[in-house]
């Protein structure tokens, strides 16, 4: 069973082109972090400012250290977060006794 992580992104207007590569970035980054099984990055494709992220995590605990390493802080809380028109996290965990 693993923690999945959803974040829609809305970059302000033009600022895809920089916030992109920066997520590459951290993707790159964050896969290869303890208890990660997955990072993608995606772009919307009716609306290039529409940006999801895909992530799954070991476990909850594995999530929190992810949001504690220096590349989530220094790149997306520091570089992308102010290029977004607004930003929404949703954090799921599996439904005990289904899909088990």
């Amino acid at each position: 069973m693993t923690y999945v992580v959803v974040a829609r992104y809305r970059t302000k207007d033009g600022a895809q082109d920089t916030v992109l590569p920066l997520l590459d970035t951290v993707a790159a980054a964050s896969r290869r972090e303890p208890g990660n099984l997955a990072y993608r990055v995606h772009q919307g494709t009716e609306d290039p400012q529409a940006v999801v992220l895909y992530e799954e995590y070991a476990s909850e605990d594995d999530f929190t250290a992810h949001c504690a390493t220096p590349h989530f802080q220094e790149i997306v809380l520091g570089k992308v977060v102010p290029l977004l028109e607004s930003r929404d996290v949703l954090r799921c965990a599996p439904r005990p006794g289904v899909g088990a």
